[in-house]
């Protein structure tokens, strides 16, 4: 399998090569506070698995020592690293994969944290685009 992604605005570019790890939902505070969503979904590689191919990213590096990578003009996040959890890991955020879609969770993980109102969202009202528009 090969894969490729990248951020919003194009500046930051990457490669995949062979099967992930592990792809999963993530609900952990650590998540939300950094994505801004309720959830975040990785692609977990073996860090010979990953090439960055272009662009250059920031690095914020958390109160765990985990690192997370954005693209510095879009602001798209895009990997997480954590040699003391995760080592020889790169985590990839599904939803930049050119073919997220073609990607479906396998797991959610840290659903201690998850909020309560997720287990939920199904029973709302769903639409195909904006309601009304």
């Amino acid at each position: 399998m090969a894969r490729s992604g990248g951020c919003q605005c194009g500046a930051v570019r990457y490669e995949v090569e062979g099967e992930p790890v592990h792809n999963a939902i993530c609900h952990c505070s650590d998540c939300r506070a950094s994505a801004g969503a309720p959830m975040v979904a990785w692609l977990a590689v073996k860090a010979e698995q990953f090439t960055q191919t272009s662009g250059e990213v920031t690095t914020y590096t958390g109160k765990t020592g985990s690192q997370r990578q954005f693209c510095p003009k879009c602001g798209t996040g895009l990997f997480f690293r954590n040699e003391q959890f995760l080592p020889g890991l790169v985590d990839i955020q599904a939803a930049t994969l050119d073919d997220g879609d073609k990607v479906a969770p396998q797991a959610q993980v840290q659903c201690a944290e998850r909020l309560s109102w997720v287990t939920e969202i199904n029973e709302l009202p769903a639409f195909d685009r904006f309601p009304g528009g």
